[in-house]
């Protein structure tokens, strides 16, 4: 990984609050910015959120944040941002296994241009994203944080959402039972689906002998999209984060933990986006 970011503040703007409307109500969850395809200072920027939280959606809202002339933060200033047919301007992970979808937020920014309105946010990239070096020289136990919207809880006020704290349960370099996937410690509720997760080494962290190192390390490590609960009964269940607080006919209890896809599954969106690109360039 080339450089971390290095600063909380910077990541609590990374993240957006899905609202869906689907034929069964309103429901939310969690995404973040993403630029794929990164060369330079260019990128296709997505904002990344899990399959089931957009699947069947009619419309999506995104609530995005401004910023000033000179370039900051205007703090409570924000405004959503709707599109109607949304089930057709997503795309979802080629593995059907994979709970992943992206949003290209060129149509966007275009709605925003057209208004006069210039966006703050964070654009994630490879450069946070953990990669295998680093993978290799964590322990099992890292401290990780959680960036998103648990039952739809946000400070809408200043369009900020909220950060949860905990550990790694597995590692997250191994495919846990086999999957692209990790288990994390953290309370996961109701529309914490596709919450970014990263590790977050504040102040100081171990290093692969052992040795207390001064500084903060911070890095992506995946997608939270489930989590396993028991039921009234005692059986274990995997099941899909929900994306709204309603109540389900079999009694779940959460166990606080939640699986985590590899952030590195990323990847596998860029050749899909580099057809659409291409094609874009051929039109124009």
């Amino acid at each position: 990984m080339s450089e971390y970011i290095n600063s909380i503040e910077q990541l609590v703007h990374s993240t957006v609050r899905i609202e869906c409307q689907t034929p069964h109500g309103t429901s939310s969850g969690s995404g973040y910015f993403f630029g794929f395809l990164a060369a330079g200072k260019s990128n296709v920027p997505c904002i990344v959120t899990n399959k089931h939280v957009v699947e069947g959606a009619t419309q999506v809202k995104f609530f995005l944040s401004k910023k000033k002339d000179d370039g900051t933060l205007d703090l409570g200033e924000h405004f959503p941002v709707v599109f109607n047919n949304f089930d057709s301007m997503w795309i979802g992970h080629p593995d059907s296994n994979i709970d992943l979808a992206i949003f290209p937020l060129g149509p966007l920014f275009q709605q925003a241009s057209q208004q006069g309105i210039k966006l703050h946010y964070t654009l994630l990239s490879k450069q946070i994203v953990a990669d295998e070096s680093l993978l290799n020289i964590l322990p099992t136990m890292e401290d990780i944080i959680m960036i998103g919207y648990p039952n739809g809880i946000w400070d809408e006020k200043h369009n900020l959402p909220i950060i949860r704290k905990g550990i790694t349960a597995t590692h997250p370099k191994l495919s846990c039972n086999g999957k692209p996937e990790f288990m994390i410690d953290a309370a996961c509720f109701p529309g914490s689906s596709g919450s970014a997760v990263f590790l977050a080494n504040i102040g100081s962290y171990v290093d692969a002998t052992g040795a207390l190192c001064a500084g903060t390390r911070i890095a992506l490590l995946g997608t939270l999209y489930a989590g396993p609960q028991h039921t009234a009964t005692g059986e274990i269940k995997v099941v899909e984060v929900p994306t709204d607080t309603k109540p389900i006919s079999v009694s779940t209890i959460p166990n606080n933990l939640g699986l985590v896809i590899h952030a590195s599954k990323l990847d596998d969106f860029e050749p899909i986006l580099s057809k659409l690109v291409a094609q874009q360039a051929q039109s124009s």
